[in-house]
């Protein structure tokens, strides 16, 4: 029985969990992302099929005090809301917090936010904020305070990648009044109306959106959507404000970032350690392991899957996994040759064998891809027919595309994790039977993430996101800061809005083969596989649940001292 609260399309959803037309994993997707409650939804769909939910340990049975130190590389952190990777965001988010968590089970729930509720066409979403929730300076955290943020995210001047995930639904394309160099106008993106983020009173935001999503509280965990304090204009550092668990006490890129707690004065659960250091080890696998051995950090972001026999044989370690939609793409600029032809992304695909990359690189740690990043595990996703390696149809399109005796390419690719140069590896040796000649070019990491965007060809690396669509609003979507390809397809722009504002599992399913097929035969990538990921743990710490895109929740960790 649906509650006065519950959004009008949940009784639906619980309808066809009852009717077994749609799993459990939908199921509690969809109904926490339209405002039901995680407890609830799962409690719900225990009773229909039977599974139940282990809650995280109570704060009060957890240690309290200590340091934990993880192994991660230390990257600049200047400018949260433009963040690039993951790493980064571990480090702010435990001072900056978002208004939503995804957690480790991919259920999205309130954090900053008290609750949220969604009109029945997904175009009004109202979200109302914790009251107890206050920056570190004793200010309360209000609303004027969420669409400062959301506005200063939205700006093409800040450079967020959450324009990629929002500009379906808060932003429009406007002309500038210029001219490219081929005559065509100019345009800027800017939030599609004037009324479409607003303060209700000090504890409510409304956002009215230009098209209907299901992914508001979703985008609003994306780790580039952190609240800063606006009196920081943007800019973040040691001593900054926050609301988190933590203070950022020490930051030194390449070094160390080590964050302090601050204790009772904090409004939610934890934090438990009195410190949390991220500590750089470097691109050396080798020099990871020796670090764990040696005791000198309690984890790692990440551990390859090469090296789990060895991180097996130390007794103070506990592993843990996550099944993720994880991955790394060949990414080709589709405005520079040859890739501007797309019979020659279409060779690219044809070129290689995903499922001896997953082999070779990967110890079938994962699964194939099929090139278009959509993962078995999105609820979206469309079984299309396999896409087989076929060299001899890969040298057919590179002569009808002009190129009859093959390409010479340049892949650039980054050392950590080692599977990635092993990937690109496999690859180039594929890829030589099909005409195409790689060079591989591996860079440090830190020196990578400067140019991923730049090189017309490389093999980049794209952490989890529990819907299919998001990826790609992300990385291809006509304009936006992630899309590095360049690619520019009004039809498959036009097909992920309707995905996203499309709740009905089956009817976006029918979408996401649309998208699917587009993005196999004309698209920007070609993607070899899905990985597992993994990281060790000393046994001493308390509460750790491996998260599918390597986020650490420090006010969560404890620590046997």
């Amino acid at each position: 029985m649906a509650s006065e609260t519950d959004h009008p399309l949940i009784p639906q959803l619980k309808q066809d969990l009852c009717d077994r037309k749609i799993g459990r994993r939908h199921f509690l997707r969809s109904a926490t992302l339209l405002g039901l409650s995680a407890s609830a939804a799962t409690a719900f769909a225990a009773k229909v099929t039977g599974g139940s939910f282990v809650a995280p340990a109570r704060a009060q049975t957890l240690p309290r005090g200590g340091t934990i130190k993880l192994g991660m590389r230390v990257q600049e952190i200047t400018r949260p809301h433009a963040l690039n990777w993951v790493q980064g965001a571990n480090i702010t988010m435990q001072v900056v917090e978002t208004l939503t968590r995804t957690g480790q089970d991919n259920l999205t729930r309130p954090h900053l936010a008290a609750r949220w509720e969604a009109s029945p066409d997904l175009r009004t979403w109202t979200i109302h904020l914790r009251p107890e929730a206050k920056w570190h300076s004793g200010r309360p955290f209000l609303a004027d305070d969420v669409v400062w943020n959301l506005r200063h995210i939205l700006d093409p001047a800040t450079g967020s990648s959450s324009i990629g995930l929002m500009k379906s639904y808060l932003l429009s394309d406007v002309k500038t009044g210029e001219s490219n160099d081929d005559g065509t106008p100019k345009t800027r993106v800017a939030i599609w109306d004037a009324n479409a983020i607003e303060t209700v009173d000090d504890l409510t935001v409304r956002l009215n959106l230009k098209n209907p999503t299901i992914a508001i509280p979703e985008d609003l965990f994306f780790y580039c959507n952190a609240m800063l304090d606006p009196e920081e204009n943007g800019q973040f550092g040691a001593g900054s404000n926050g609301t988190g668990a933590f203070e950022l006490a020490e930051h030194e890129v390449g070094i160390r970032s080590v964050l302090r707690a601050r204790g009772d004065a904090y409004y939610g659960d934890g934090p438990h350690v009195d410190e949390l250091w991220f500590v750089d080890l470097g691109d050396d696998p080798n020099a990871l392991v020796s670090a764990i051995a040696a005791q000198q950090v309690h984890g790692l972001y990440q551990l390859d899957g090469n090296l789990r026999p060895v991180v097996d044989r130390f007794d103070h370690v506990q592993i843990y996994e996550a099944v993720t939609a994880s991955t790394c793409v060949v990414q080709m600029k589709v405005k520079e040759k040859p890739f501007d032809d797309p019979r020659v992304r279409l060779a690219m695909r044809y070129g290689i064998d995903p499922e001896q990359v997953l082999r070779v690189a990967l110890q079938d740690l994962g699964l194939p891809a099929e090139h278009h990043f959509v993962c078995p595990i999105h609820p979206e996703y469309a079984p299309l027919p396999k896409m087989e390696r076929d060299p001899t149809r890969a040298r057919q399109l590179l002569a009808e595309a002009g190129y009859p005796d093959g390409i010479d390419v340049e892949m650039f690719g980054k050392p950590d994790p080692a599977w990635e140069p092993a990937g690109m590896q496999v690859m180039k040796e594929q890829y030589a039977e099909a005409g195409i000649r790689v060079k591989l070019n591996v860079v440090p990491s830190s020196q990578f993430w400067d140019l991923w965007d730049k090189v017309p060809l490389g093999f980049v690396e794209w952490a989890h996101r529990p819907l299919g669509f998001t990826v790609l609003s992300l990385g291809f979507r006509t304009g936006v800061p992630w899309n590095a390809p360049e690619y520019a397809n009004p039809a498959f722009d036009a097909l992920l809005t309707q995905a996203e504002g499309t709740l009905d599992v089956e009817e976006r399913r029918k979408v996401m083969a649309k998208i699917q097929t587009i993005m196999q035969q004309d698209g920007p990538i070609a993607q070899p596989c899905w990985r597992a990921i993994m990281t060790p743990m000393h046994r001493s710490v308390q509460n750790f649940r491996m998260h599918p895109a390597y986020f650490f929740f420090g006010n969560e960790l404890a620590i046997e001292t």
